[in-house]
């Protein structure tokens, strides 16, 4: 069925110049289609303000407040966005539902003499979008997941294939978190679940089916973000690779990694407190003790015999049930040439 003049539905994202976001700043925050710019008709307040006036007085009142809003609003975006842009420029915009926010938008553009179109649904037709390819793409890719210990340089591991050209999902990066209770990022806020969607929709999207997919295990929560359940059931069910280096190797890796750990003593204890359901007060307060000491070999080498590896060797078996086969990556230390080599030679031997 032909689309109708002015309108545009996700398939054709591709065909504009530009793609353009209506919503509120608090909308675009939480999730946006990938490239677009915000340009909202009504920013937060007066959103809240005409939504209150809807509820509380009438519709009619609400429209008539909003619309001043959104045609003062719209203005200035035209002054300030778009003057420099030729008349063949073609933009694309889009509002929750494809309603007046964005349909008033498109309106000034067409009569300006852009051929702007409006997406037919907007953000929530994208959203169902991304949901059903989160779905359906995990199925077809073949992944290689690849297991260790934490200190084992995965994450590296993956950047190392990455850089050879192999494909890599790095869900870790994707949810700004390292995975583990200590992961939490300084300074680094995580993205919305649907924000992370989003990105993982379009990283999955980019894949060749005919060629292997490198991504490190986790479970099915990522910091505060949850992995969608047909990439963790597919994952779960792939061939493994399980790195392997020595304790020594892994407590100089983590020091490294996680020396951000030492410069805020309380904030390490907080993270250790999370680890209550895992073991005593006692071992929690030695623990403390270590970290108000500073004495993070201490503190990484009771971490490592204490939790993760215990927890890692009653996981991998249970979570991925082709661990039991996986290929062996052992590293004797964990520097940027051991890497190479070992993603190396699991291109030659996987690809």
């Amino acid at each position: 069925m032909q689309t109708p003049r002015g309108i545009a539905r996700i398939a054709d994202l591709a065909n504009f110049d530009a793609i353009i976001d209506v919503r509120s700043p608090a909308e675009f925050a939480d999730d946006h289609i990938p490239g677009a710019i915000n340009c909202p008709v009504l920013d937060n307040e007066q959103r809240a303000q005409v939504g209150t006036i809807y509820k509380q007085v009438s519709a009619f009142e609400a429209r008539k407040l909003g619309a001043a809003m959104v045609a003062e609003n719209i203005a200035r975006h035209l002054y300030k966005h778009f003057q420099d842009k030729p008349k063949d420029w073609r933009p694309l915009l889009y509002c929750w539902r494809g309603g007046q926010r964005s349909g008033s938008f498109t309106t000034w553009m067409r009569m300006i003499g852009w051929d702007a179109c409006q997406l037919e649904g907007g953000y929530k037709v994208f959203r169902r979008h991304v949901i059903d390819r989160i779905e359906a793409l995990p199925p077809t890719l073949r992944f290689v997941v690849v297991c260790g210990a934490t200190g084992s340089g995965k994450t590296r591991l993956l950047d190392a294939l990455s850089e050879q050209g192999a494909q890599v999902l790095d869900l870790e990066g994707l949810a700004k978190h390292k995975g583990s209770v200590l992961g939490r990022l300084p300074g680094i806020d995580q993205p919305s679940q649907k924000a992370f969607e989003t990105a993982l929709c379009e990283q999955l999207s980019r894949f060749a089916p005919e060629r292997p997919v490198f991504v490190e295990a986790e479970s099915r929560k990522i910091g505060v973000i949850q992995v969608p359940e047909p990439l963790i059931e597919r994952m779960r069910a792939s061939e493994c690779v399980a790195v392997e280096a020595s304790r020594d190797a892994r407590i100089d890796f983590l020091l490294g990694d996680y020396a951000y750990l030492g410069d805020d003593v309380e904030d390490l204890q907080q993270r250790i407190d999370c680890l209550r359901s895992f073991h005593s007060n006692a071992t929690l307060d030695e623990w403390k003790q270590l970290a108000a000491a500073g004495n993070l070999p201490e503190l990484f080498a009771a971490f490592i015999d204490q939790h993760y590896d215990p927890l890692y060797k009653r996981s991998q078996n249970k979570n991925y049930g082709r661990f039991a086969d996986a290929r062996p990556v052992v590293l004797n230390d964990l520097s940027p040439a051991s890497l190479a080599a070992a993603a190396g030679e699991l291109i030659k031997a996987l690809t």
